[in-house]
């Protein structure tokens, strides 16, 4: 049996620029971070099912492999935290370690995290036909703060990757001052993807306009993390949000405008829904004075998650069967 377990994320800047064709046409960014709330895979070989998931049955189907798949998580599903991203790198990490104990005497090595997200990004589009980018994969493969750059003026297909630096003075500090909100509502984001991507290709003046300053602001972003500056993280975060809502009116909700007008009331900084949005998880950054406050005045419109800083990414083990 294969045990794997990979991060969800919180997406700081910069979405919707990995989602092709902004990447090959104008180089997009995207400043993320990975944390503890997972995906977790289990597969044992050789044991079919008829009733599986369509992620599980196009995963199996890709690799060649059969068996058993179970996932479980730790975090709402819908909650635009890049969890189906990371379910479906876990399952690529659980599969390639099963190809590789049956064709290696056992000799398992880990394929590179790039890989694994590639897989897991190729499974989601061309097996599954789920419109989206890339950066929710490379989260769930790499962990911790990443910048990612898509696109090199040749190919959209490019991406580099920055592996971000926090000292724990800083992890402390992002994970003090960040509340993390969950709305309760479900979002579809294939649906707004494509809407926006539909509008971004009739060059659409606010979407072309409203997408290259969020690329911006992620690299912004970066710098903010890099000099440990969560005041400045949370005044892009704010300018980010206006910009992000831009893109169409179904990015955000009513439950999610209550959000804001409670955090902002009680002092929040910053906030910006994650994912596609349309529903799922708010992210609000306030001064440490301010946190309780904060947390005190959404509660009532949306359950808080407790949340920590990921240093790594996908995590793959064998068991015994008895396990």
């Amino acid at each position: 049996m294969f045990a794997a377990s990979a991060p969800s994320r919180l997406d700081f800047g910069g979405g919707w620029t990995d989602v092709p064709p902004y990447p090959g046409e104008r180089g997009g960014f995207v400043c993320n971070l990975a944390i503890e709330r997972r995906a977790r895979v289990t597969l044992q070989p050789g044991l079919a099912e008829a009733n599986r998931l369509p992620l599980v049955a196009a995963a199996l189907r890709r690799a060649g492999y059969d068996g058993r798949v179970t996932i479980a998580s730790d975090f709402p599903i819908g909650a635009g935290l890049g969890g189906s991203s990371a379910a479906g790198v876990a399952l690529a990490a659980a599969l390639a370690a099963a190809l590789a104990a049956a064709t290696a005497a056992g000799q398992e090595e880990q394929p590179h995290p790039a890989w694994l997200a590639e897989w897991s990004r190729a499974l989601e589009v061309d097996e599954l036909g789920i419109a989206g980018g890339r950066q929710d994969h490379y989260a769930a493969a790499f962990g911790g703060a990443l910048g990612l750059t898509f696109g090199d003026g040749v190919s959209g297909d490019h991406v580099s990757v920055e592996q971000i630096s926090l000292s724990p003075a800083a992890e402390a500090e992002l994970e003090a001052r960040i509340t993390l909100v969950y709305t309760g509502e479900s979002r579809i984001s294939g649906d707004t993807i494509t809407a926006v991507l539909n509008a971004y290709r009739d060059r659409s003046p606010r979407v072309v306009e409203a997408l290259g300053r969020m690329a911006a602001l992620a690299r912004d972003m970066r710098s903010a993390l890099h000099a440990a500056d969560v005041t400045a993280l949370a005044a892009l975060v704010d300018e980010h949000w206006i910009h992000q809502r831009a893109l169409h009116p179904r990015i955000t909700t009513k439950r999610i405008d209550v959000i804001e007008r409670a955090a902002r009331a009680a002092g929040a900084q910053g906030l910006k829904a994650l994912g596609a949005s349309g529903g799922g998880c708010v992210m609000i950054v306030s001064d440490v004075d301010d946190v309780a406050r904060v947390v005190e005045a959404v509660s009532p419109f949306g359950e808080v998650l407790p949340w920590r800083i990921a240093a790594r990414g996908v995590e793959v083990s064998r068991l015994s069967p008895d396990a």
